[in-house]
């Protein structure tokens, strides 16, 4: 059992907002408001001042488990999404091997149960191996328990091959995550193609390579009439594609990532301490790239239309080895789990983006988008557990010393955030409490 008094609850996808208090028992949701009845005995946190919020749902991170163990665990990356309110997590099959048999949907679903602290929903290979050449049993995954299919790290380059895979997950009723990627467009590329790369001598990667497969893959899922996700769209053209096709009733959705909503692609230049020579920071590589204040516009203009349903991580983290090293060299990809509320609440605070926007774009929104709005994302009576306490005054500095991942590749790194996790709980129990939140027992 488990009271939280004092707070202010505040569930947007169900019109949720106000003060009162949520009484917890057997791992479910038992009530929720004003006045509720609850035992004297329950062990109780005081919430006064902070909200009270579904727990957030990721639709797209690396927990590199099986295969990659030096740059994370499912363990350390379920302790690292903790910290960062993550209730749900949604793991990319880009493994060794690769989630594209019932076996390894298995083992990841065990290993999860063992070592987890969060929620771990697997996703699937679309095709085997990730080669993009032959379509996966899809109804072996499917009945493994996966809740989405996706060669995340590649696009599938054979159009045929897509719409083969398409036809197949519609029986299934699940969605294709797609990374859109043109292969031979960023050939060799390191940033966004524009004048950061020209300053550095870098061969960029332009906008084109993802509107391309965008396009494509909008055509082939109303052509198919499966379920389409875009993955960490990071394009205004991007933004605009799917939004016609939405309006024209294509099954599509889409996610951003809070690095592509905050920073620009400048964040990848500094000057190197006293001798005015061009340095650059490797922990700002990722893919996509980090683009122009224009699309960081359209991308938020793209969350409060709806044409981009959900905020996911993308959290990929790396050793020190693949990102202290060339830029040309370094691993794509952001340890995100950590940081991703502080920095969108700085969004908040502008005035960018209200509360009950970001709030359904981490929870009931994601949860939708795999047919889980019944059970993630949401404070329903009855409902598992899942919850976050935040604090959108408290300031904190980020500290890569001091991360749960193993990832330490942040640009985050020294930032002042306003806004912060305070507590995680996961089907009912605490999995994650700051210092400074005390649980008062009788």
């Amino acid at each position: 059992m488990l009271v939280i008094t004092n707070g202010r609850i505040f569930d947007p996808c169900h019109g949720i907002d106000q003060p009162g208090e949520l009484f917890i028992k057997e791992g479910k949701i038992e009530s929720v408001g004003t006045g509720i009845s609850f035992p004297s005995s329950a062990p109780m946190i005081d919430a006064k001042g902070l909200i009270i919020s579904p727990g957030f749902v990721d639709l797209h991170c690396h927990l590199r488990e099986p295969g990659f163990e030096e740059e994370e665990t499912i363990a350390s990356g379920t302790q690292a999404a903790a910290v960062g309110g993550f209730t749900t997590v949604c793991c990319m099959p880009n493994t060794d091997p690769p989630v594209d048999s019932k076996s390894i949907v298995n083992w990841i679903k065990k290993r999860a149960s063992e070592s987890a602290v969060v929620n771990v929903l697997p996703i699937g290979c679309i095709t085997k191996g990730r080669k993009g050449k032959e379509v996966c049993d899809m109804a072996e995954l499917a009945e493994a328990g996966v809740v989405a299919f996706s060669d995340d790290g590649d696009s599938v380059p054979d159009s045929q091959v897509m719409c083969h895979a398409m036809d197949y997950s519609r029986d299934f009723d699940l969605p294709l995550i797609e990374h859109c990627e043109d292969k031979p467009l960023t050939n060799g590329g390191v940033i966004n193609e524009g004048w950061v790369a020209d300053r550095l001598g870098l061969k960029g990667i332009p906008a084109a390579a993802e509107e391309i497969i965008v396009a494509r893959d909008l055509a082939l899922a109303r052509l198919t009439g499966a379920k389409l996700h875009i993955a960490h769209v990071s394009t205004r053209g991007a933004v605009e594609l799917i939004r016609h096709a939405k309006r024209n009733g294509v099954p599509v959705t889409a996610e951003v990532t809070p690095h592509h909503l905050t920073l620009t692609q400048e964040r990848v230049m500094n000057m190197s301490s006293g001798r005015g020579q061009l340095k650059y920071d490797s922990d700002a590589k990722v893919y996509p790239p980090l683009r122009t204040q224009d699309d960081i516009d359209a991308l938020l203009e793209g969350l409060k239309e709806g044409v981009i349903d959900a905020i996911a991580t993308d959290h990929a983290p790396h050793t020190q080895a693949q990102k202290k090293c060339e830029l040309e060299l370094a691993a794509f990809g952001i340890s995100g789990f950590e940081t991703a509320f502080g920095s969108l609440m700085g969004l908040l605070h502008a005035g960018k983006i209200d509360l009950g926007t970001l709030i359904s774009k981490l929870t009931c929104e994601p949860a939708r988008v795999i047919g889980r709005e019944s059970d993630l994302g949401t404070l329903r009576v009855g409902a598992m557990a899942n919850i976050v306490i935040f604090d959108v005054g408290r300031e904190w500095q980020v500290d890569r010393s001091r991360f749960v991942s193993r990832g330490e590749n942040t640009p985050f790194d020294g930032c002042w955030f306003k806004g912060k996790v305070l507590v995680t709980i996961v089907n009912g129990e605490i999995v994650y409490q700051d210092d400074s939140v005390r649980v008062d027992h009788e």
